[in-house]
């Protein structure tokens, strides 16, 4: 079984404005623009039975639309910097449903993320980039911002051999509930799918 995780998938626009932010720091090995998402919770390997199991839980999730706006810039891995990420606008709705799936997750036996839930896209892994440059990069992005976008889907990930950044393989798709405020703004919606 490849590995599985949940993720917010970037539609269009957004990420067209990230793929701005490409280049500029040596070391970089930047991300494919159709492989930008919010990791929600890494799973892992795991055996197809346990995998029916997490994607039936995930199906009975029952949760509204959200927005979100890609705010801001920053690096993993202070003395060694190992990743440059775009930040995300704190959401309740969007913590709401992280820990919801992480409920899901532990109570069909998965082990705790040990990792703090940080939502962020990853920009580009990096590789002996110097924290001069890092911090070169980063104070000339610092005020990067998207339009917000409304999140009407989480889905099930999966990766393939490779060493991270993708490319990744849609599993399942789970839709949220469109809330009220959703029906006053749909004419302002263009009618095409921003994904």
């Amino acid at each position: 079984m490849p590995r599985l995780f949940t993720a917010l998938e970037i539609p269009r626009n957004a990420a067209m404005s990230l793929s701005l932010l490409r280049g500029g720091l040596p070391g970089a090995r930047w991300i494919d623009v159709e492989n930008y998402h919010i990791t929600l919770r890494f799973i892992g390997d795991v055996d197809w039975r346990t995998a029916n199991e997490i994607i039936d839980g995930l199906d009975r999730i029952e949760r509204p639309e959200f927005q979100l706006q890609l705010t801001g810039t920053g690096a993993f891995g202070s003395k060694k910097p190992h990743s440059v990420w775009a930040g995300v606008s704190n959401n309740p709705d969007m913590y709401a449903l992280q820990g919801e799936i992480e409920r899901i997750c532990q109570r069909l036996g998965l082990p705790p993320d040990p990792r703090k839930f940080t939502p962020h896209v990853t920009l580009a892994r990096l590789r002996a980039s110097r924290v001069d440059d890092v911090v070169e990069y980063l104070s000339g992005r610092g005020n990067f911002m998207t339009a917000p976008f409304i999140v009407p889907r989480f889905v099930l990930l999966s990766s393939r051999d490779s060493v991270g950044g993708g490319p990744y393989l849609t599993e399942e798709v789970f839709p949220l509930h469109e809330g009220r405020s959703s029906f006053a703004s749909s004419e302002e919606q263009p009618s095409s799918s921003p994904w």
